[in-house]
């Protein structure tokens, strides 16, 4: 393993989660191999752990990309993981306003629709957890 791609697990994990990971890594085959060491190594091990930016505002850019493109299922995978890096509700929805200016009603609509449901069933866990 590289430096780089340690480095970049260790991020991805303090970000999505043990468990998305252990899950990633456990379906990788040797087909799509290159490409989990590839995100690892670049999108984990450099462009979120570099230090000019907080993993918070790297969560709220990569969400409001992400929405903009109307990648649902990665949209989703990133709001649930705001819980690890700090960004909160409101941030989000700030965000999605931003959105909806720059990328379109139709596509923050989405994203609000999704992250509505992912910060509500965050609430119901941790009431249930009480």
């Amino acid at each position: 393993m590289t430096d780089r791609r340690t480095l970049g697990e260790a991020t991805r994990r303090s970000v999505l989660g043990d468990a998305h990971v252990d899950r990633s890594q456990g379906t990788a085959t040797p087909f799509d191999a290159p490409f989990v060491d590839f995100i690892t190594e670049g999108a984990w091990g450099t462009v979120w752990s570099g230090d000019q930016l907080t993993k918070r505002e790297r969560s709220l850019i990569t969400l409001a990309l992400l929405a903009g493109l109307g990648r649902e299922e990665e949209f989703q995978l990133h709001c649930r993981a705001t819980e690890n890096t700090g960004a909160t509700p409101e941030d989000i929805r700030e965000m999605l306003l931003h959105v909806a200016v720059y990328a379109g009603v139709p596509a923050a609509n989405t994203a609000f629709r999704l992250a509505k449901k992912i910060l509500a069933d965050r609430i119901e866990e941790a009431e249930d957890a009480q």
